[in-house]
């Protein structure tokens, strides 16, 4: 009978998954940043040029925001017209439709990094 020791160092495992899922958050919200930049009302550029995505490492969140004073009315106001591919919800439709995209980003690097 043959034995083996097995020795696993679980917190350089927990150290490398943890790396991964901000890098995952990271592409992930780029990713959200891009798709919602591309919907956003062009007539707008201001509003276009004030998204930034950003990510809280430490506590593994990530956001888009838009900085304009009429950003949450540009989003909300289902009544306004825009330009072919434009729409109102810029931010909420995109999340929405991209989320399994974006948890697929994560896992993908979260993989990659335990490998």
């Amino acid at each position: 009978m043959t034995r083996a020791r097995l020795k696993l160092n679980t917190k350089q495992i927990k150290a490398r998954e943890r790396a991964g899922a901000v890098r995952g958050l990271r592409k992930a919200v780029n990713h959200l940043h891009d798709v919602s930049t591309a919907v956003a009302p062009i007539e707008e550029s201001t509003l276009i040029n004030s998204a930034v995505p950003s990510v809280d490492a430490a506590n593994l969140r990530g956001a888009v925001s838009y900085d304009t004073v009429y950003a949450v009315r540009q989003h909300e106001e289902l009544t306004w017209r825009h330009d072919p591919g434009r729409q109102a919800k810029y931010l909420e439709e995109p999340l929405n439709t991209e989320s399994q995209t974006m948890l697929a980003l994560v896992a993908a690097q979260i993989r990659r990094a335990l490998r």
